[in-house]
Formats: structure tokens, C-alpha cells, sequence
């Protein structure tokens, strides 16, 4: 950054969750560069104090768990689940990060753009849930918005220094997840100690879920069909066991460009709150292909991850549909956490929400949040009391 800058205020929603923390750590790298005024946690009231500690830049902390707002050696605390949406209005900043999982990310993603400010964006939901909300506040804001998901940061990698209008495809690469050497027939009696061991990323819960089943693939094509402007027919996935290379462009003359890089979050952190310029980012385990003895990618097996196939079905439908699909997914994702439904209702709660839900052809915010409500009752009514637990 040129020294005649000043350091660009960050507001930090989902500070203590992986994400949050991997944010962090990349500011602490450019303490020069960035000064974080705000943060945000739906419970974890003892890391948020952490980090008040360690950033007495920090004006406004949000805590969901909070039941009145307060003020603690001149920071202010907000309370309630609207603290996100109030520090989003409030806060003095030019950057948010968004690291925040789940539905609730929507509603401080439209304000940051309603208000011109930048958006580094990691919640998925954003878009699999309002993409179309998204898009239109976009058109009408100076808002910059840049992905952090390894896959479309890789994606918004190669596409730099060419012309978009000679892009062919693009080609997001799947891991397969904690269960992908396991046939179906295997997936019966599957626990949530085992479906949490995936064997490349270091990732929160839902999204290690979201993996196993290739719920979280489905989310990224959603994702990159509005972060690029490219219909679904344009955006294939492969099966890469490896996680080196996060994502590739196909242009019309048939080359392929392809990102690689470690299995760290940081740098995709980093390039979105950098780009196009690349500063020194600490790594312990650097990249390095010499010890990288093969590189396997496979055709998607939809049958094998039925939900991929789901997913894209309800972006291509949009309306409220990948909200149901979402809200669906969130609570009987939580239900098999809490022993409750077996591995594979989770995916029976998906597909009989979308049939089940009514559909919305052009919903608003407030549409949009009745639905994700009515889902989640729905699927917890379905499923876990039908199971007498």
C-alpha cells in the first residue's frame, strides 16, 4: 500500500469463528495496511473480548447472545440477533468481511452494499440464498465485492489479465470430502465423528458436513453462476482428492489456467483483501510440488453426490428455492450433529423441503426470512420428532 494511504477500516462479522480467526491473522501480517473498528460473534463472548484486547481500534463488538446493548471501556456492545445488521449500519468502516455461516450473513450483505461499502465475501448464503437480491443492489452501488471460498478466489486468480468474454467454462474442483472412498451403500451408519475427519481442510463444522455430502459444491456453483455472470451450462466441477488445485478457466482457445496453492484459507483471505497485488503471507507448509507426487481429477459422480445435482437444480430455478434448500440443509445438518436423523436424511430433508416449502418466484428480504423460518420448523417437525427424538 502507498504510504500516503491511510489504513482501511475493517468490520469483521464472524470474528472467532475459522474463517474469522484466519482473517485475523493475515491482518496482524499488515498492521500498516488495515485496522479492524469492528467484529461480531453469535455466542463466543470470551473471544470477542480477546480480540477487543489485542485491537483497541475496535469501536463496536456485536454479540447475538447479548440481551441488551452496553458499552465497556468505551466500545459499544450490541445485543440480539439484529447485532450484525446494526453494526453493518452504524460501524465506521470501508471493508466487511463477511465470515459469518449461514442465512443470517444475508441481511449485513445488502447493507454494506446499499451503503457503497467493500465486501470481501465468505458467506456462502449471501448468494445460494439471495443471490438475486444481491445482484440487483450491486447495480445500483460503488460496492466492490471479492470472493474468499478457495474455489472463486482461485476462479477470480485466473481470470486476471484476460478478457472475460473469452472465457469458456469454468471448472470448480471438489475435494469429495470426509466420506468420498465410501459408496452409498456404506453411508447408512455413518457418525458425526466420522463424516467431521476431512482429510484436507481445517474447516468448521457445517461446512465439513456441507463437504461430505457435496452440499457445499452445489452452494459454489450457485455462487460463481452470480459472482461471474455465467450461466450454469458454463460452470462444471471435478472430483480432485488432492485440494491443490482450487479452481481453473477454460477459455475458447482451450487453454486451461489453474490455481494452486496450499491447503490454507489465508491466502484466498489475503488476495481478496489485497488484489490484484500480492504481499508476503506467512506459511508454515508453503506449496511446494516437488513433493506433490500426484495430481487426480475425476468426472463428477452425480449419482455418487446427489445434492450437487440438487442444488444446481434449485439455482437454475431461483426464486426462494436455494433459500428452502439452505434452511433445509442448516437444520438437518444440526440434527445429525445432535444425533437425531441418520447421515443420508439429510439429504431426505433437502429434496422434500423443496417439494414441501411453497415456491416464491420473486421474493423480498422479508420473504426470504419467513421462508428460512418456515423451513426450519418444517424439517424439525418432519424429521426429528418422526424419529421420536
Amino acid at each position: 500500500m502507498a504510504e500516503d494511504r491511510k489504513p482501511r477500516k475493517i468490520l469483521l462479522l464472524g470474528a472467532t469463528g475459522s474463517i474469522g480467526r484466519q482473517t485475523l491473522d493475515v491482518l496482524s501480517q499488515h498492521p500498516d495496511d488495515f485496522i479492524v473498528t469492528g467484529i461480531s460473534a453469535g455466542h463466543n463472548r470470551e473471544g470477542l473480548e480477546e480480540i477487543v484486547k489485542e485491537h483497541p481500534t475496535i469501536q463496536a463488538v456485536g454479540l447475538s447472545t447479548l440481551d441488551h446493548d452496553e458499552e465497556i471501556d468505551g466500545v459499544v456492545w450490541y445485543g440480539k440477533d439484529d447485532q450484525m445488521a446494526r453494526l453493518a449500519q452504524t460501524c465506521d468502516y470501508d471493508l466487511m468481511v463477511n465470515a459469518v455461516v449461514g442465512f443470517r450473513g444475508l441481511k449485513p450483505t445488502l447493507i454494506a452494499i446499499e451503503q457503497n461499502k467493500d465486501l470481501a465475501l465468505a458467506n456462502k448464503e449471501s448468494l445460494v440464498c439471495g443471490g438475486e437480491l444481491v445482484k440487483k443492489a450491486l447495480a445500483k452501488s460503488s460496492t466492490h465485492l471479492t470472493p474468499i471460498d478457495s474455489e472463486h478466489s482461485a476462479i477470480f486468480q485466473c481470470l486476471q489479465g484476460n478478457d472475460f468474454q473469452d472465457v469458456n467454462r469454468l471448472i470448480i474442483t471438489a475435494s469429495g470430502g470426509s466420506l468420498r472412498d465410501l459408496g452409498r451403500d456404506e453411508l447408512m451408519d455413518i457418525t458425526p465423528k466420522r463424516a467431521l475427519k476431512h482429510p484436507s481442510w481445517n474447516m468448521g463444522a457445517r461446512i465439513t458436513m456441507d463437504s461430505s455430502t457435496m452440499v457445499n459444491k452445489g452452494f459454489e456453483v450457485i455462487e460463481a453462476h452470480y459472482l461471474f455472470d455465467l450461466p450454469y451450462e458454463k460452470i462444471d466441477t471435478v472430483l480432485h482428492p488432492q485440494s491443490i488445485v482450487h479452481s481453473m478457466v477454460e477459455y475458447k482457445d482451450h487453454a486451461i489456467i489453474a490455481q494452486l496453492g496450499s491447503a490454507d484459507m489465508r491466502l484466498p483471505i489475503q488476495y481478496a483483501l489485497f488484489a490484484p497485488h500480492r504481499p508476503v503471507l506467512q506459511e508454515d507448509k508453503p506449496l511446494d510440488l516437488t513433493r506433490t507426487l500426484t495430481l487426480d481429477f475425476k468426472e463428477m459422480d452425480f449419482d455418487r453426490f446427489p445434492m450437487l445435482k440438487t442444488a444446481i437444480e434449485a439455482g437454475k430455478r431461483k426464486g426462494n428455492a436455494g433459500c428452502i434448500f439452505n434452511a433445509a440443509d442448516e437444520k438437518a445438518v444440526e440434527l445429525f450433529l445432535n444425533g437425531k436423523i441418520s447421515y443420508l436424511q439429510i439429504e431426505d430433508a433437502i429434496v422434500q423441503a423443496l417439494e414441501a416449502i411453497d415456491y416464491i418466484e420473486d421474493p423480498s428480504y422479508e420473504d426470504l426470512e419467513a421462508t428460512d423460518h418456515k423451513t426450519r420448523q418444517w424439517v424439525e417437525k418432519t424429521f426429528a420428532f418422526e424419529n421420536g427424538k
